[in-house]
C-alpha cells in the first residue's frame, strides 16, 4: 500500500468512527476565542460562484454558505499572483512591505518556483504564531507556496501541523533535471506529486482534493475532542492548472475541467461546515472562504507559465479550460479587477447575520487582525500592518472603515488605487509585447485600447480613472475635462502621496534562483529512498518575464 492510500485509509477509518462517538463528544464552547477556518482557494475567478452570477451550478454548497453568512462582493487579494498573496494573508502586509517581491525587475510578478533561494522572513510575524499566546493549535492543508527551503516551511513559521505540499503541482518531471513536488505530513515527505501521488495529466483524474478534505475533518474532530481551540488554513489547490478532480466529479460540470474541480472543491467545503454542526461547534467557527488571485485567463502554448524555466501546461488553447472572473478585466497576473478582486464569504451562525451581502471594500490582509480580535489578542505593534479588523463589519458594530483604500500593486510597483467606487491607474501593463507576439496573453478577447497595454505606460502625471459601479470592466475612462475627474482625483491623490511617503519596503526575498535548491532530498526523503542528488550551486538573478 502506497503512502497516500496509507493516509486516505487511517483518515476515512478515523472519520468512520468519529460518526459513531461524535453525539458522545462534549461540544466545546469557547465564544470568546472562536475556532477560526480559512479557506484560500487556487486561482479561482470571482465570477465562479452562483451566488455571483455564475449559471453552471456548481456551487450549491458556497452559494448556500453565503445564504447562512455574509457575501464581500468588494473583496480584494493583496498581489494578482500565488505567492504574494499568501504571504500576505500571513502577515497582514503588503507584499512590498515583507518581501515577498522582487527588484530584478520594475513592476513583475515573482513567486516561489523550485529554483527560489528565498521564502517568508523570519523577521514576519505569521498568524498561526500569534494565536499560540491563547493556545491555538494551527495546521496547514494544501499548498504553502512560502518557500520550500527546510528553514520556510510552515513548521518553521507557527504552524503545528501540515499536510500538502511547498510548491505548485507543476510536472511530471524527469528526476534527472528538475525532480517532482514533494507532498509533506508535518516535517517529512511521503511521496511525491506524479509518483505516489498521482495526477493523471490526461485524463484530470487525483485524489488530492479528497485527501485535503478528509485531512481537514479529521484535524477538526481532532481538535473539537481535545476542547482545544483551533486555526484551520485549508488551501487545496485544484483549480490551479494543471486542473484535477476526483473520478466521482470528473465529467459532471458544464464547464469541463475546471468545473469539475469547483464542484469538487464546493462538496469539500459544504462538507467541512457539516462536520462543524455535526461536532455542535458551528457556533464557535469563524469561517471565511475566499480565493488568492483572479481566475487564470492565459492563453498561449504555454497556458499557466508564469516562470521561463518551468515546463508547465501542455494543453493546447481549444482545450484550454479556466475560471471566470465575471464582469470584470483580465485576470491572474494583472492589476485589473479581474487579477485582484475576489470571491469571499464569512460564515459563523449565531453571529454573522445571515443573508448579508456587505459591500466594504476589504482585502485578504484584513484576516490577519481580524482573525487575531476574534481570538481575543493585538496585533503585532512594532511593524506596519496594512490589514484591518473586520469584526466591526462582520457583527453589524459601528466603524469608520468606509473610505478605506485599496492599493494594487504588481511587484515593487503601486500600480493602482481605489477609494469608494473609484479606481486610479497609476501604471498599466498586462504582459509585455514580447511574451503576447509569442502567443501569451492575460486579457484573452478583452483587449482595451490604451488600458490593457503591452508595455509599461506610466500614467502619474494623469492617471487613468474609473467608476467601478458604474464600469466594472474598467472599458470607460472618465473624461480628464471632467469636474468629476478633477474632484476625484484631488482625494485620491493625497492618500496616494501618503502612502508612497511612508512605505519602507521589505527585503526582498525573490531575487535569487538556484537549481541546487530545488525538492532534491526533502526530510524524510531517505526512508522512503526517495534522494536526487544534488547538482552544483550555481545562483543567478531569477528572470521574471511578467
Amino acid at each position: 500500500m502506497t503512502a497516500a492510500l496509507r493516509v486516505m485509509s487511517s483518515l476515512t477509518l478515523s472519520l468512520f468512527f468519529s460518526i459513531i462517538c461524535c453525539s458522545l463528544t462534549e461540544k466545546l464552547s469557547n465564544a470568546s476565542s472562536p475556532n477560526i477556518i480559512i479557506m484560500l482557494m487556487d486561482d479561482m475567478g470571482w465570477g465562479d460562484l452562483g451566488v455571483l452570477g455564475q449559471p453552471s451550478k456548481e456551487t450549491p454548497n458556497l452559494d448556500a454558505m453565503a445564504a447562512q453568512g455574509m457575501l464581500f462582493p468588494n473583496f480584494y487579494t493583496a498581489n494578482p499572483l500565488c505567492s504574494p498573496s499568501r504571504a500576505a494573508l500571513l502577515t497582514g502586509r503588503l507584499p512590498v512591505r515583507n518581501g515577498f517581491y522582487t527588484t530584478n525587475g520594475h513592476a513583475r510578478n515573482a513567486y516561489t518556483p523550485q529554483e527560489i533561494v528565498g521564502g517568508i522572513s523570519k523577521d514576519e510575524m505569521l498568524l498561526p504564531q500569534i494565536m499560540k499566546k491563547k493556545g491555538y493549535v494551527s495546521k496547514i492543508v494544501g499548498k504553502w507556496h512560502l518557500g520550500h527551503r527546510p528553514q520556510y516551511l510552515p513548521l518553521k513559521n507557527g504552524f503545528d501541523e501540515w499536510f500538502g505540499a511547498p510548491d505548485c503541482h507543476f510536472g511530471p518531471y524527469n528526476s534527472s533535471i528538475r525532480p517532482n513536488i514533494p507532498v509533506y505530513n508535518n516535517s517529512e515527505m511521503l511521496g511525491r506529486y506524479y509518483e505516489e501521488f498521482k495526477i493523471d495529466r490526461k485524463t484530470g483524474e487525483s485524489n488530492l482534493t479528497r485527501m485535503y478534505l478528509l485531512e481537514g475533518v479529521d484535524f477538526i474532530r481532532r481538535q473539537t475532542e481535545a476542547q482545544r481551540p483551533f486555526f484551520l488554513y485549508w488551501a487545496p489547490d485544484a483549480t490551479h492548472a494543471p486542473v484535477y478532480a476526483s473520478k466521482p466529479f470528473l465529467g459532471k460540470s458544464q464547464r469541463g475541467r475546471y468545473g469539475d474541480a469547483v464542484m469538487e472543491l464546493d462538496y469539500s467545503v459544504g462538507h467541512i461546515l457539516l462536520w462543524l454542526k455535526r461536532l455542535g461547534i458551528e457556533n464557535d467557527t469563524f469561517v471565511f472562504f475566499t480565493s488568492d488571485n483572479g481566475a487564470a485567463l492565459m492563453s498561449g502554448p504555454n497556458e499557466g507559465k508564469h516562470y521561463k524555466l518551468i515546463p508547465t501546461c501542455t494543453q493546447s488553447f481549444s482545450l484550454r479550460v479556466t475560471g471566470s472572473n465575471g464582469p470584470f478585466l483580465c485576470g491572474k497576473e494583472t492589476t485589473f479587477e479581474g487579477g485582484m478582486r475576489e470571491p469571499a464569504i464569512a460564515w459563523w451562525p449565531g453571529h454573522i447575520k445571515a443573508g448579508t451581502v456587505n459591500f466594504q471594500l476589504a482585502s485578504v490582509m484584513d484576516l490577519f487582525p481580524t482573525s487575531l480580535a476574534l481570538a481575543g489578542l493585538s496585533p503585532p505593534d512594532d511593524r506596519a500592518l496594512d490589514g484591518l479588523d473586520l469584526t466591526p463589519v462582520l457583527l453589524n458594530h459601528p466603524h469608520k472603515q468606509g473610505n478605506r483604500p485599496i492599493f494594487y500593486y504588481r511587484g515593487n510597483e503601486l500600480m493602482a488605487v481605489r477609494i469608494g467606487q473609484y479606481k486610479a491607474h497609476y501604471w498599466t501593463w498586462s504582459n509585455s509585447l514580447e511574451e503576447f507576439n509569442k502567443g501569451i496573453n492575460f486579457c484573452p478577447g478583452e483587449e482595451v485600447p490604451g488600458v490593457t497595454t503591452h508595455d509599461q505606460k506610466e500614467h502619474t502625471l494623469q492617471p487613468i480613472l474609473f467608476h467601478l459601479g458604474r464600469d466594472p470592466g474598467e472599458k470607460f475612462p472618465i473624461s480628464v475635462s471632467s469636474h468629476e475627474y478633477q474632484k476625484v482625483l484631488s482625494s485620491i491623490s493625497p492618500v496616494v502621496e501618503q502612502h508612497k511617503s511612508t512605505l519602507v519596503p521589505g527585503v526582498p526575498q525573490l531575487n535569487m534562483c538556484d537549481m541546487a535548491v530545488m525538492n532534491w532530498a526533502p526530510t524524510g526523503c531517505e526512508k522512503l529512498g526517495k534522494c536526487l542528488n544534488v547538482p552544483k550551486s550555481q545562483p543567478w538573478k531569477c528572470d521574471w518575464p511578467h
